[in-house]
């Protein structure tokens, strides 16, 4: 079963991330990332808040934009941001993989 909603903690270990990169970027992208709030008032995303962090992570860590740079990609044509991002993600999880096989022929 999936979940419906994710932690900033967990938001952070999906990204491998601080939790307060997290929290900063929740912060200057309102108009892609909406989180809800718990009753402790902590922030709680959704598997699409999810994706979006994955993008903007795409556009400011590897591809080296600045945050009014990776708004103006998001805010138009998202389609080559999308795919990048499900490439590096299905990388990273090919990764993970050829490591673990390595563990278990050592």
């Amino acid at each position: 079963m999936e979940k419906y909603l994710y932690t900033i903690g967990e938001v952070a270990g999906i990204l491998g991330e601080s939790t307060s990169l997290v929290r900063f970027w929740s912060n200057e992208f309102p108009k892609f990332i909406r989180p809800q709030r718990n009753a402790k008032g902590n922030r709680l995303f959704t598997k699409e808040d999810v994706e979006m962090f994955k993008q903007i992570h795409l556009l400011v860590k590897v591809e080296g934009l600045t945050l009014e740079g990776a708004a103006k990609r998001l805010a138009g044509e998202k389609t080559d941001v999308v795919n990048k991002a499900r490439v590096l993600e299905s990388l990273r999880a090919v990764r993970q993989q050829l490591a673990e096989i390595r563990e278990e022929l050592k």
